[in-house]
């Protein structure tokens, strides 16, 4: 599914444009015990109630692709015949009236899904959407319809505690702490199925939902969809990435050859956001080992890259580069310091040997500021027809150069390696694209400097 499509049924979940009739669930408490069941007719619930209760199913359509929303493939063997897939054809095709079936898939959950001393809601709704006619000038035409689409969601809502807070009586006309009882926060995981790909139903994939990336709970997704595919989170998958660069490479792990892939996978994550493409960003492993190839990477290491990317993601898995690299920093640490720079300008590092001594080089001949205050520094040395003002040396802070002999040799440091940039915290991101600003660039000196 793309942006466009999930969007288009998001869309549906108001009062006004749903034609979700019931809803269904249970209350499983923390010791995994159904504590009660909910069948309740739309209907009848007051106004307050069915927008929450949409409010929730909504969510289970928002987020990034790749991110929060995970594609679900199932297997031409699944669908053809297969527990999993039979369980949930029943719940789609009975538009979930099929208790029975109903039961069977809330103990499916219940047997893998934990969240600690929480209890949580398992909500279903379906929904049976006309799917107009959309012309070749893009425009929906509602009058000619040309199938139905007829589909379910599932969310999974913790349930906690509201907490003691100072609350009025109006009885008493007094302030006294009091809990609300508990409350259903917003859902943490959940699904759709089967997918709107193509504005039409494939029964060969499910649209996941994970409202935390680094929690997507492969638990569940076992318990519900069996699929074979290795799931890993966006941070997982990036871990995995590193670590496939690492040992695949090693002394060719170079800095040069990691900042060109992050420079050119950056350069594809922002022109996907600024053409609008509503398909998926994409990248394959051959697809890497021809960037790193570009990087000086030899041949052996290139194969080995590829092999490596096959046993942590699988053979011919498609990748989501947003989810290999930060876009948004590029960073490079030491024992005592730190280097940040925008994305776009990791460039103007570079890597030097210098008297038998190895030198990461950032040209400082715009303005400098330490802790906010503007500084001059000294005249440096020319180094290969530059002039280097600041150095920073692993290992030993920041120095400033400036008393070596003018035109000393420098040679960019074979096998030089720099460290991977810091995991970004996971974000609860929406469909939308993020914000493009990013800090000028810096060399941060120690706390203690």
């Amino acid at each position: 599914m793309n942006l466009k499509e999930i969007n288009e049924l998001r869309r549906r979940w108001r009062p006004d444009r749903s034609a979700v009739s019931r809803i269904y669930g249970c209350y499983v408490n923390s010791s995994h015990e159904i504590v009660s069941y909910l069948d309740s007719a739309l209907g009848l619930l007051p106004q307050e109630d069915v927008e929450m209760y949409l409010e929730r199913f909504k969510k289970v359509l928002g987020g990034s692709l790749g991110k929060n929303l995970i594609d679900i493939v199932f297997s031409t063997r699944q669908v053809a015949d297969s527990d999993e897939h039979r369980l949930l054809t029943a719940l789609r095709n009975s538009s979930l009236s099929d208790a029975q079936a109903r039961e069977t898939f809330y103990r499916k959950i219940m047997d893998s899904l934990d969240f600690g001393d929480d209890g949580y809601v398992i909500l279903l709704a379906a929904d049976s959407y006309d799917v107009p006619y959309r012309g070749r000038d893009g425009q929906n035409n509602p009058d000619a319809s040309e199938e139905t689409f007829t589909y379910f969601l599932c969310a999974v809502c913790p349930v906690r505690d509201a907490g003691l807070a100072l609350r009025y009586f109006h009885d008493a006309n007094e302030f006294h702490g009091s809990s609300a009882g508990q409350t259903v926060a917003n859902p943490a995981v959940g699904f759709l199925f089967p997918a709107f790909d193509d504005r039409r139903a494939n029964l060969y994939n499910a649209l996941y939902y994970a409202q935390k990336p680094a929690e997507v709970h492969p638990e569940l997704i076992d318990a519900l969809f069996s699929t074979d595919m290795p799931l890993l989170s966006a941070a997982e998958q990036r871990e995995a990435f590193h670590n496939a660069l690492r040992d695949a490479l090693g002394d060719e792990c170079s800095y040069e050859a990691l900042q060109t892939v992050h420079e050119q996978l950056r350069e594809r994550i922002e022109l996907h956001r600024e053409i609008h493409d509503p398909e998926p960003l994409n990248v394959t492993a051959r697809e890497v080992c021809d960037i790193l190839e570009s990087g000086g990477v030899s041949g052996d290491r290139l194969e080995a890259f590829e092999r490596a990317c096959g046993d942590h993601f699988g053979m011919n898995a498609v990748l989501n580069p947003g989810n290999l690299i930060d876009s948004k920093r590029f960073e490079i640490n030491t024992p005592e310091a730190r280097i940040s720079v925008d994305p776009s300008c990791s460039y103007i590092v570079e890597t030097r040997v210098i008297d038998g001594r190895k030198y990461l080089l950032i040209p400082a001949d715009q303005e400098v500021t330490v802790n906010g205050m503007s500084v001059n520094l000294a005249d440096g040395e020319t180094v290969a027809g530059k002039e280097i003002l600041a150095e920073i040396v692993p290992g030993s802070g920041v120095d400033t150069v400036a008393e070596k002999e003018s035109g000393s040799e420098s040679a960019v440091s074979e096998g030089e390696s720099a460290v991977p940039e810091n995991e970004s915290a996971p974000e609860g991101e929406s469909a939308v694209a993020e914000n493009d600003s990013v800090p000028e660039s810096e060399s941060a000196a120690p706390e203690n400097a």
